[in-house]
């Protein structure tokens, strides 16, 4: 009877896992390594599920829990009064000069850190090896399942974090009486303590008051002050169970039970980027104490349900879909991974692929002011890489790129409303390093909104350092917002007053080139290094054709912006004056597009960055319509640079080929997002990129922008649009000649619903959120469609 009923349980498995190959993740063996292992978040708590046997480990951390406290940004007031040496070196040709007052002069300190909460063990009462083991996630559910048999029981764990309650929650069971024994403890890189009550685990502590990049070695790298270090509290409670509660001074658990129920509440302090986490932080005891308090007299199915209900109101708005099956889809996800790298075909592996960036933005982006970050809310380094901080010269807006177009408008959110914060410091920053108005941010900030250039004033080489647009690229994503919802209460009282401060400090730092153009000066591209005749290598320059391109799009926007809402004419009036006179693209001898003011050679041809295609993508104004000469330096570009690059850059290169129309081009990049990366810790950024056994992106080390280029990328193959035209499977492979699509979002407020055979077109509807007109493209043919609100057409071509 026992053999017969284990049959019917893996048969029952097998069976729910064939029905959903595109939406589930399953493993064979626990998590060794992070890279392994199964994540949950609901926006602000983050769990990293490692499915162990007699210990299973899980990783905890808070979107807002980060080292140091609000920035002073007039940390270089006198800044400002080096520029005129700089660009007078810069007039002169001397870019040794430029690079080497640049560095001194214009930069400030070093972001801080996102910290790692803690780790909660659970240690089983197991003495002999486990058989039938499974770990899965459902990305339908957010629900993470570990099972396996031990000694003749089958033991349970199932795991998920509630949006609206708030809490983590795990449910443990064994199926036989008596069998369930376990143990709770804590443990913390950060400074804490651990305590216990009778059913409790309590675990508090605080985030470093400094936290130095990992990547700098200097003595003391971590700092901590009671005066400014954020708090923390996790409260760990057993809230049910049919066997007997026990505990020590450090650790609770359960004894001889069938079933038990773990809730998991945490807090911090932060009270915004410019309160003090310590002295005016918000009280981290009552809200965890509260947060508990209220979930915990809910029965565990009702919290369950909602938490299917809240994630799949989201989850459920595009539905992707490709015809094929492959025998490999009920295979582990890891051997699926590697055989796919080795040229299997796997449609729906490529749907999960889509499907898992879709889940980690709604997994990672629902706190407010507070978004994803280079790992979204999941890490375990106390200096971890890149600080795990935002990033803005490419990465934090790569996590965004898949927000509107996949129908996810309100998890851009986090990010459009920290730029309010980031704003504010960097007024501070554009009057001191710059003496120009408006608002600007350079190479990355954190959560204080810090807006300064980097480097610990002149430690930090410029090609990185010193950049300066991050304020005017993330600009951009506030007319995007608009652009697909069209609500115009939101850009008049919000969205546009950042862009016109954005645009008003790239006005300000214009200056002309000698020749009647404008161009920027200093100016840098991002990570990348020119050549000159002479053969100086240099970051330091005037006019990088990046800098322009972002300029560009951001005047171009508010220009948009400010006639939609029919003000600002005297502002209008300057920038399309500025933008008459910006330098023009230009195309170099060799054909691609030129990435520096003279055709000069890169130091590293190949380089992982591609700033200066911003224009082409996420831009929009290169196109191979419109500006088909730049579309095709654009293509040369991306021939030299080639496809092997790092995963987050093959994210972005995945989309520039998709701009260029070329399907089969853009699904092999897609291919090469999953290609099998070992999780050995010893791997290190030499490495090409790909996609870890649990599919998060490696750049490597693991970067979550790779997975959500990989989920912009499918949906830019499928519908692009632009403000006034939506273009139809403009980039469709051959591998994905039948298929369908629905819920994908188009700018001017519209939803495509999409179904293709053997590569054409067979179904096509369109809807409006908010009423308007478009025009829609497919194979040469164009309709002009005028929808009301909520109105749905069907097109036929």
């Amino acid at each position: 009877m026992k053999n017969l009923l284990t049959l019917f349980l893996s048969v029952s498995l097998v069976c729910s896992w064939a029905q959903t190959p595109d939406r589930l993740m399953y493993y064979a063996q626990p998590a060794k390594h992070f890279e392994e292992s199964l994540v949950l978040g609901n926006g602000r708590i983050g769990a990293v599920v490692h499915g162990g046997v007699k210990s299973d480990k899980i990783f905890l951390n808070d979107a807002t829990l980060w080292a140091g406290s609000p920035v002073d940004p007039d940390m270089n007031p006198a800044a400002h009064t080096h520029l005129p040496a700089i660009r007078e070196a810069l007039r002169q040709e001397d870019y040794r000069k430029a690079d080497s007052l640049n560095r001194r002069h214009l930069q400030g300190k070093f972001s801080e850190s996102y910290a790692p909460l803690g780790t909660m063990y659970i240690d089983m009462a197991h003495t002999e090896t486990a058989s039938n083991y499974r770990r899965q996630l459902d990305l339908s559910t957010a629900i993470s399942t570990t099972s396996y048999q031990q000694a003749g029981v089958t033991y349970t764990r199932e795991y998920f974090i509630s949006h609206p309650q708030q809490v983590l929650l795990i449910r443990m069971t064994a199926s036989q009486l008596g069998k369930l024994s376990f143990n709770l403890r804590f443990n913390s890189l950060l400074r804490h303590q651990v305590n216990t009550s009778t059913n409790v685990l309590n675990a508090s502590g605080r985030a470093p008051a400094h936290a130095e990049p990992s990547y700098r070695r200097v003595p003391d790298p971590i700092q901590y002050d009671d005066q400014k270090s954020m708090r923390f509290l996790s409260l760990v409670k057993i809230i049910k169970t049919d066997g007997k509660i026990v505990r020590t001074d450090s650790t609770i658990g359960v004894q001889g039970g069938k079933e038990a129920i773990i809730m998991v509440s945490i807090a911090t302090s932060f009270n915004g980027f410019d309160q003090n986490p310590a002295l005016h932080g918000k009280d981290e005891v009552t809200l965890a104490n509260e947060w508990l308090k209220k979930a915990q007299i809910i029965s565990y199915a009702t919290i369950k349900a909602a938490h299917i209900k809240d994630h799949q109101q989201f989850f459920n708005r595009v539905q992707f879909q490709l015809a094929g099956r492959s025998s490999n889809a009920s295979l582990p996800t890891d051997e699926r991974l590697k055989r796919f790298a080795e040229g299997a075909k796997d449609p729906d592996l490529e749907l999960l692929y889509f499907n898992f960036g879709r889940y980690l933005l709604i997994a990672s982006s629902r706190t407010p002011q507070v978004p994803a970050n280079l790992q979204g809310i999941w890490n375990h380094h106390l200096q971890p890489p890149w600080s795990s901080n935002y990033t803005i010269n490419i990465n934090t807006e790569m996590n965004y790129w898949p927000a509107e177009s996949g129908n996810l408008s309100e998890l851009h959110q986090p990010l459009l409303g920290f730029l309010g914060n980031l704003a504010k410091t960097g007024a501070v920053t554009a009057k001191t390093f710059y003496n120009a108005g408006g608002w600007c941010a350079a190479h990355n900030t954190d959560i204080w909104a810090m807006s300064n250039p980097v480097g610990h004033f002149g430690q930090g080489s410029p090609s990185w350092a010193n950049w300066n647009m991050g304020g005017a690229w993330l600009a951009t994503h506030l007319w995007e917002h608009f652009d697909y919802t069209r609500d115009t209460i939101w850009l008049k009282t919000y969205g546009y007053g950042l862009m016109k401060g954005a645009a008003q400090f790239c006005l300000d730092i214009l200056v002309d080139d000698g020749k009647g153009n404008l161009v920027t000066s200093p100016s840098t591209s991002p990570e990348n290094i020119f050549i000159t005749p002479s053969g100086y290598k240099g970051a330091t320059l005037y006019g990088a054709t990046a800098d322009l391109g972002m300029i560009r799009e951001l005047f171009l926007q508010t220009i948009a912006a400010a006639k939609t809402l029919v003000q600002d004419a005297d502002f209008q009036q300057q920038l399309e004056a500025s933008l008459s006179k910006l330098y023009p693209y230009q195309i170099s001898k060799k054909g691609h597009l030129q990435e520096w003011y003279h055709d000069w050679e890169d130091e590293d041809p190949k380089h992982r960055h591609q700033s200066h295609l911003f224009g082409l993508y996420p831009g929009n104004h290169i196109s191979v319509d419109q500006t088909p000469e730049l579309a095709a330096a654009c293509k040369q570009t991306l021939e030299v640079k080639g496809d092997e690059t790092t995963g987050w850059s093959k994210g972005w290169r995945t989309n520039l080929w998709a701009r260029l129309r070329d399907g089969n081009r853009t699904y092999k990049m897609y291919r090469e997002l999953m290609r099998f990366v070992d999780p050995n810790p010893e791997t290190r950024y030499n490495g090409g990129g790909g996609a870890y056994p649990n599919l998060m992106d490696a750049h490597p080390p693991f970067q979550i922008d790779g997975n959500f280029g990989g989920t912009a990328a499918v949906l830019e193959m499928l519908v692009q649009s632009r403000s006034e035209e939506i273009t139809l499977l403009p980039a469709l492979p051959d591998a994905w000649a039948t298929g369908s699509v629905r819920g994908v979002c188009a700018r001017g407020g519209f939803v495509l619903n999409l179904t293709w055979s053997a590569g054409k077109l067979t179904k096509t509807e369109i809807s409006s959120t908010r009423g308007g007109k478009t025009k829609v493209v497919y194979a040469g043919k164009t309709q002009e469609v005028v929808l009301k609100k909520a109105e749905k057409k069907v097109l036929v071509w």
